[in-house]
C-alpha cells in the first residue's frame, strides 16, 4: 500500500510538465509549473515530517493525502481551463506543499517497528534497502506512466489516476495499525525519566524529598487530635492572615530534543546526488535529441532505474562488520568514477550502457546517507528528518534540470554531464571529511554527566570527546 500511495509523487512531478505543455503550447509555462511544484514539496516537505513527529503519523497522513489529492485535481482543472501561468505556478505549487511524504513516513515507521522490536542492524538495513528501492521503482513507474497515458489519450488522466491513489492508498497508508509505532511521546518518555530522576537525586542530596503528603523527609509529624495521656501542645499564634502562596509547579515536559549539526552534511550529500542526478537527466535529453531519437530518453531513464533498483536489493547482503561510513565513502567514489566516462560519450548504445553501470552506485549511496540520517538524529524527530532528506534530494534534482538544461542547450551534453562529474565529485568530498556521531552514543554520554551541567560527576569541566 505504501508503494501506491508514494507513486503520485513520482507521477505528478514529470505529468504536471506534460499537461501544461499540452494545454498550453508553452515549454516555459510547463516549466515553470514543474519548478513551482518542486519548490512546494521541498519547501514543506520538513514540515510535514515535524507535524507528524508532534502529532502521530495517522492524523498527518490523513489530512496531507486529502488535501494532496484535491490540489492534484485542482491542478488539472486550471491547465483544461488553460489558467495563466501564474495560477497554474500557483496550483503547482499547492500540489507540491501538500505531498503526504509517504516514502518518508514509512521509512520512519519501519525504523520505529525494528528498533521496537530489538531487530540487529542487518534488519535495520535490510528495512532502508527495501524502501529506496520502492522509491526508485516508483520513480521509474511513474514517468512511463505518464508517458504512456500521454501518447495513448491525455497526460491529465494519468494525473487524475495520481490524485485517486494518493486520496485511497494514502489514507489507507495512514489508518494502518503500524501508525501507533511512531506516535508522539514514545521516544520522549525516556528523557522525561531521566530528567525526574536528576531532578529527585538532586532534591534528596539536599534533603529536599517530598512525602507523599508533601512534607519534608524526615520531618516528626504532629498530631491534630489530643491523645490519651498526652500533653498538650499549646496554640501558636498566627503572626499573619496572608494565605501561603502555593509553590510553583515545575513543567513535566522534557526538553526540545535538538537535531545534531552533522546532519547538514548528509542533507549536502543528498541534494549533490540529486543533482547529479537532474545533470545526468539534462545531460541524456539533451543527447538523444542529438542522436535523433528523443523517444529513447524515458528508456534510458528507466534502465538506470532498473540497475538502482537491483543494486538497493544488493545492499541488504553486504555483511554488517561494514560501517555506514565506508560504505557512504565507497558510494560516493564509485559515482564520481561511473559518471566520467559520460563526458566522452556519443552514441545510443555508449549511452545506456555507461547510464546503466552509473545506476549501481545511486541506491547504495541513498540508502546509506538514510541510514546515517536514522542513526545522527533523535528518535522523536526522525519523520521530520527524513522528509528534510528526501527534501534536498527533490531540490538538488530540481534546481540541476533547471540550470544544467540550459548549459547543455548552449555547449551540449558533455556541458551538462560535466556538471553531473562535479556535483558527485563533491558528494565524494563531503563523504570524505564528515564524521557524523550516532545520537545513541552522544545520549549515552549525556546520561552520565547529566548530575552537573557541562561538567562530570565531581563537577569538574569536562573536555569535549566527540569526534
Amino acid at each position: 500500500m505504501s508503494f501506491l500511495a508514494r507513486l503520485p509523487t513520482a507521477t505528478v512531478q514529470f505529468g504536471s510538465v506534460l499537461l501544461v505543455a499540452r494545454t498550453s503550447g508553452s515549454l516555459a509555462a510547463a516549466g515553470l509549473t514543474g519548478g513551482a511544484l518542486a519548490v512546494g514539496q521541498v519547501a514543506c516537505g520538513p514540515l510535514v515530517g515535524r507535524l507528524a513527529d508532534r502529532h502521530g503519523q495517522r492524523t498527518v497522513v490523513l489530512a496531507f493525502s486529502l488535501a494532496n489529492a484535491v490540489a492534484i485535481a485542482a491542478l488539472v482543472a486550471g491547465a483544461l481551463m488553460r489558467l495563466p501561468t501564474a495560477a497554474l505556478a500557483v496550483l503547482g505549487t499547492a500540489a507540491g506543499a501538500t505531498v503526504p511524504q509517504i516514502g518518508p513516513m514509512a521509512r520512519a515507521r519501519l525504523v520505529a517497528l525494528a528498533r521496537r522490536a530489538r531487530a540487529p542492524e542487518s534488519t535495520v538495513s535490510a528495512a532502508l534497502s527495501f524502501e529506496s528501492t520502492l522509491d526508485e521503482i516508483s520513480f521509474v513507474l511513474g514517468p512511463a506512466l505518464v508517458g504512456l497515458a500521454a501518447v495513448t489519450a491525455h497526460p491529465g488522466y494519468a494525473l487524475e489516476g495520481a490524485a485517486l491513489l494518493v486520496a485511497l492508498c494514502g489514507s489507507g497508508f495512514g489508518l494502518h495499525r503500524t501508525a501507533v509505532a511512531t506516535r508522539p511521546g514514545g521516544a520522549g518518555t525516556s528523557a522525561e525519566r531521566r530528567f525526574w530522576s536528576v531532578r529527585t537525586d538532586a532534591r534528596r542530596r539536599n534533603g529536599l524529598a517530598a512525602t507523599p503528603t508533601g512534607r519534608r523527609a524526615g520531618a516528626v509529624p504532629t498530631s491534630p487530635t489530643r491523645r490519651h495521656g498526652a500533653v498538650p501542645t499549646p496554640p501558636t499564634r498566627r503572626t499573619s492572615t496572608v494565605p501561603t502562596p502555593p509553590p510553583r509547579r515545575t513543567s513535566t515536559a522534557p526538553p526540545p530534543t535538538p537535531i545534531p549539526r552533522s546532519i547538514h552534511a548528509l542533507r549536502a550529500a543528498l541534494a549533490l546526488q540529486g543533482a547529479m542526478f537532474g545533470a545526468c537527466q539534462a545531460g541524456i535529453t539533451a543527447l538523444t535529441q542529438r542522436l535523433g531519437q528523443p523517444d529513447q530518453a524515458g528508456l534510458v531513464y528507466a534502465a538506470m532505474g532498473v540497475m538502482s533498483a537491483v543494486a538497493g536489493l544488493a545492499m541488504a547482503a553486504v555483511p554488517a562488520r561494514i560501517a555506514l561510513g565506508t560504505r557512504w565513502r565507497t558510494a560516493t567514489t564509485a559515482a564520481f568514477g561511473l559518471s566520467l566516462p559520460l563526458l566522452w560519450t556519443g552514441s545510443l548504445p555508449a549511452l545506456y550502457v555507461t547510464v546503466t553501470v552509473l545506476g549501481v552506485a545511486y541506491a547504495p549511496h541513498l540508502i546509506t546517507v538514510f541510514g546515517l540520517t536514522e542513526r545522527v538524529v533523535p528518535p522523536a524527530r526522525l519523520a521530520e528528518a527524513m522528509a528534510f532528506a528526501t527534501s534536498a534530494l527533490v531540490g538538488g534534482q530540481a534546481l540541476a534540470v533547471a540550470v544544467t538544461g540550459r548549459l547543455a542547450e548552449s555547449y551540449g551534453p558533455a556541458a551538462a554531464f560535466a556538471a553531473g562529474s562535479l556535483a558527485a565529485a563533491l558528494a565524494c568530498a563531503v563523504a570524505l571529511t564528515a564524521r557524523p556521531a550516532s545520537y545513541t552514543g552522544r545520549a549515552a554520554e549525556n546520561d552520565v554527566h547529566a548530575r552537573v551541567p557541562g561538567g562530570d560527576e565531581t563537577g569538574h569541566a569536562r573536555a569535549d570527546t566527540r569526534p
